[in-house]
């Protein structure tokens, strides 16, 4: 890796371990959960709530910040971790999962992809070496390639779309120059195994600092993102972080650190709090449910947030059904914090040797959400989703 970075194993139990990497704005404990900050902001909280939390990683989106504010501007505050005051390391997305996400909005040709923007109507062009341009600018600590997200079960265009993404890695390495900030390559290739190993194979020849897992958590059941785990991450070097995207439920979390990824985001924790629930040890709590109305207890009792630490379910409750926004900020607050307790205590358990204990001790007391109706709340939010991001 580059001067200021590396990435060292501590301890493992089967495939699962625990690291450090070392970045030039500090050191992130791996297992790891990046809270999304779209906009230079995670949703209704401040720098020093997500320190509160343990957070020590937060991602950008490179799109959203090409178009708003600009990455020139922000490039002349001094970069992302002046413009925002957070002084820990930052992950910046290079815009791939907007190709799949905005589809209405877009053209993708083998040189790039042609933008609509959802502000104004305004066409937009990102190429690889734009992307490298932005990201740069940004200043994050680490970076990704330009990618493309297709859809999951369509086999041949996947294909395509694999090969477009391993031509789009080799010219953003050729451009990518800024020596304080590392390049993760996305491995492409749907749920299908050959493309998979495939893309592992293409993208590890090119020697990247560490890899992501890109196009998955759009849509698939959870028996084939696990399946897709478990054949790609051994293809994956060992010596180098594995980060999965766009995954943040907390049974996803457990199960995936057991098949060796290291890095996880998601705008999982501050949407659901935007819609009054919350993360419990037992399943997740809908808020507005005139159940917890009278409940003077607090979300998790043994939970440190500001949010358990001060106030009752009953008051949360009634700041939701107000429409308060104090209480999608005691949310959030608590949902961040949740995530990053379930890492740190999987980085325990990992370290113990207690990695299946653990995992069959916590999937025996969460329920899980039904998944036919997880996707179609999902399809409606893509439907009605805000021009502001996630």
């Amino acid at each position: 890796m580059k001067d200021g970075f590396r990435f060292e194993i501590q301890s493992q139990c089967g495939l699962a371990r625990t690291g450090h990497l070392h970045t030039p704005h500090g050191i992130i404990p791996t297992p790891a959960f990046a809270p999304v900050g779209t906009q230079a902001a995670v949703k209704a909280l401040e720098p020093r709530d997500l320190q509160a939390a343990g957070c020590s990683l937060i991602l950008a989106n490179a799109y959203h910040l090409y178009l708003r504010p600009g990455h020139e501007r922000v490039a002349r505050f001094g970069g992302l971790h002046e413009f925002m005051q957070w002084p820990g390391p930052i992950l910046t997305d290079s815009g791939g999962y907007q190709v799949f996400s905005l589809s209405d909005r877009r053209q993708v040709t083998d040189e790039g992809v042609t933008f609509k923007s959802h502000l104004d109507g305004s066409l937009h062009f990102t190429s690889p070496a734009k992307a490298m341009e932005i990201q740069s600018a940004l200043g994050s600590d680490i970076a990704m390639v330009l990618d493309e997200c297709a859809p999951p079960h369509d086999r041949a265009y996947l294909r395509l779309a694999m090969d477009r993404t391993h031509r789009w890695a080799a010219q953003c390495q050729e451009c990518h120059t800024r020596p304080d900030q590392i390049l993760f390559g996305i491995v492409q290739g749907g749920i299908h195994e050959d493309l998979r190993r495939q893309s592992a194979a293409c993208l590890t020849a090119m020697d990247f600092a560490g890899y992501a897992l890109g196009g998955l958590a759009v849509g698939e059941a959870k028996e084939d993102l696990y399946r897709t785990l478990g054949f790609t991450c051994p293809e994956l070097p060992a010596s180098k972080p594995r980060y999965l995207m766009g995954v943040g439920a907390p049974e996803d979390l457990v199960m995936a650190v057991g098949y060796g990824v290291d890095l996880f985001d998601c705008v999982l924790p501050t949407r659901m709090a935007r819609n009054g629930a919350v993360f419990h040890p037992h399943g997740r709590l809908n808020l507005r449910n005139a159940v917890h109305a009278t409940a003077s207890d607090a979300v998790q009792d043994d939970c440190p947030c500001y949010t358990c630490r001060h106030f009752s379910r009953g008051y949360l409750h009634h700041l939701i059904r107000c429409r308060e926004i104090t209480g999608l900020r005691l949310c959030t607050i608590h949902n961040v914090t949740f995530l990053q307790r379930l890492m740190h205590q999987l980085r325990d358990a990992i370290a113990r040797g207690a990695l299946d204990q653990f995992q069959q001790d916590f999937l025996q007391r969460y329920r899980i959400p039904d998944q036919q109706r997880r996707h179609q709340q999902r399809r409606l939010w893509n439907v009605r989703r805000r021009p502001d991001g996630p």
